[in-house]
């Protein structure tokens, strides 16, 4: 391309400042509409050069509609463009101009510098997440060899810079996933290919860990939902998989038949395809439905694969003998499940002893506690609205799901009691239709223990039960950090922010008419406290557990509960 480095900032105004050094949108007056071809991209729909024909080969955005868009919903857009030994400016409200296009310099350089304000007329709040941008800049940065993209945050208080630069692309991409993972390859495999205007680029790389992480990328716009490029991965991703198994050395006694399960278990891989024309399914770009964009991934892979497999056959027997444990584990666990079934383990009439269930048979209204301990698990019971709270006590060591396999999972002692309360089964076998509870929280002390705990509820629920995560039905309790009291009156704080503004509003002569109190644990508070605090639906705060980005998931999960977990 012709552009290699592109600037955000977040400025104080909480506008958005977005520029390039690429050849800078053209000036002149387009032939049949009459005015600037510039004053053309930003306020009419379907106008940019992929429309041209042989302009761009690919592009994302499948309407053209990008630019034009912001202008609209912004109060404000100025835009300046360097080209041609000039700088051009031009300026619009609501996507109206406001000027005409005036030259205002000279540059030797190019390229594009846009400056928007988003209309508060239209949104109601206009606070953008940096953290939520750096992702998408640090993804596109990966998918885009030797660009240059920073971001810059200018808010008071807020000030941050992050680069992004990466000569790897795909690999470095795959290496950053895995960085805390153990590795059984020493570097990521790379397979690219071209075939009937599509490119192919794929990075791989097996760990020792048990989860799949697949990340597809059509023209840059993360597919989270698959479709046809990832059905075409997979199938030649097992293709050559069993042809190299079969023609392997290794023992073939009592292994069970191996299937794309096996072969995934520990996989993580970054597809990256470049199609003239997608075809989206849905209006997130969610997921590909080009159908002949599966065979062409299919043949690029599996043909790239057996190359790699006859130069790397000590590593590919390693990762085949993953394949084998892995297919041995699925075997043990279908087993292991249909063991629980005969004995109604994950059905409601086989509810843990320890729950304390709810009288409303509404899903939707119903909710239950996971509560740390027994002693919290009492308050709970005795705090709670027996209507529509269940309780469930935990209690002992938790079991870290990322470093063992589904059959030891579906059996745990301390995951059982979970299971069956909720009533939707696990892995495989899971389904959000027979949920019991639509509200699922997760309640443990503010200690290190509790957050150690939460955790791993986290990585149990991520792992073999993330609908529940994709559909909203998982929060963290909140519970207060502080008890002040002062003038006969209590107040609860939840962070430390709160309690000082508190304290800093009284007058320095009555603080020492105040009582403060630090809750080290659930357990310090009485049944009406914990009510009144954490679990009275018009009173409390609870964070909803989210997944709007898999890949930074991915990595917390594996960087918190894997196997390299750093010091």
């Amino acid at each position: 391309g012709f552009c290699d480095k592109i600037e955000v900032v977040i400025n104080s105004d909480n506008s958005i400042t977005v520029s390039d050094n690429g050849r800078g949108i053209p000036t002149d007056i387009h032939e049949e509409e009459g005015i600037s071809a510039l004053e053309l991209v930003l306020t009419k729909l379907h106008s940019g050069g992929k429309f041209t024909k042989g302009i761009y080969k690919v592009s994302g955005g499948l309407h053209g509609v990008g630019i034009s868009v912001v202008n609209a919903l912004s109060c404000f857009l100025e835009v300046f463009v360097s080209r041609d030994g000039k700088v051009f400016r031009q300026t619009f409200s609501r996507g109206i101009p406001t000027s005409e296009v005036e030259i205002v310099g000279e540059s030797s350089s190019r390229g594009t510098k846009v400056t928007f304000l988003a209309d508060s007329e239209i949104f109601e709040t206009l606070e953008y997440g940096f953290e939520v941008l750096s992702k998408r800049l640090r993804e596109l940065a990966f998918l885009n060899d030797k660009i240059q993209i920073s971001i810059e945050d200018k808010r008071l208080g807020q000030e941050k810079f992050l680069e992004f630069y990466f000569e790897g692309g795909i690999k470095a991409f795959v290496n950053y996933l895995t960085h805390n993972s153990r590795n059984i390859q020493s570097e990521p495999y790379f397979i690219e290919g071209f075939l009937d205007e599509v490119v192919v680029d794929v990075g791989l790389k097996w760990t020792e860990g048990y989860s799949e992480n697949v990340l597809s990328f059509v023209n840059n716009i993360n597919t989270r939902e698959g479709g046809t490029h990832v059905a075409g991965f997979r199938s030649g991703l097992v293709k050559a998989m069993s042809e190299a198994f079969k023609n392997s050395k290794i023992s073939k006694k009592d292994v069970p038949n191996l299937t794309l399960d096996d072969f995934k278990e520990g996989l993580t891989a970054v597809i990256s395809i470049k199609v003239p024309e997608p075809q989206f399914e849905g209006q997130t770009k969610g997921k590909l439905g080009n159908s002949y964009v599966k065979k062409i991934v299919e043949t690029i892979v599996h043909d790239g694969l057996l190359k790699i497999i006859d130069d790397n056959l000590l590593e590919i027997d390693s990762i085949l003998d993953k394949a084998i444990r892995a297919a041995r584990a699925r075997e043990a666990a279908r087993k292991a499940r249909e063991s629980e079934r005969k004995k109604s383990a994950f059905e409601s009439l086989a509810l843990p002893g320890k729950l304390a269930d709810c009288a409303s048979k509404n899903p939707v209204e119903r909710e239950i506690y996971i509560v740390e301990g027994d002693s919290a698990g009492g308050s709970a019971k005795m705090g709670r609205d027996r209507f529509f709270q269940a309780i469930l006590p935990l209690w002992g060591k938790m079991l870290n799901v990322e470093k063992t396999t589904e059959d030891k999972v579906i059996t745990n002692d301390k995951l059982i009691p979970i299971i069956a309360s909720l009533g939707a089964g696990v892995g495989k076998n899971f389904y959000i239709g027979r949920l019991r509870y639509h509200k699922i929280i997760i309640m443990a002390d503010a200690d290190v223990d509790g957050s150690h705990i939460r955790t791993l509820l986290l990585t149990f629920f991520f792992r073999y039960m993330r609908d529940l995560i994709e559909n909203g039905h998982i929060y963290i309790a909140m519970p207060p950090l502080y008890k002040v009291k002062y003038e006969n009156r209590v107040h609860y704080f939840y962070d430390d922010l709160e309690k000082k503004s508190f304290l800093g509003s009284i007058e320095s002569d009555k603080r020492d008419k105040v009582s403060l109190q630090r809750y080290k644990g659930l357990g310090e508070m009485n049944p009406t406290q914990l009510w009144e605090t954490t679990m009275n639906p018009a009173t409390r705060k609870m964070k909803l557990i989210e997944i709007d980005d898999a890949m930074q998931a991915e990595r917390m999960f594996v960087t918190l509960m894997g196997d390299e977990v750093e010091p």
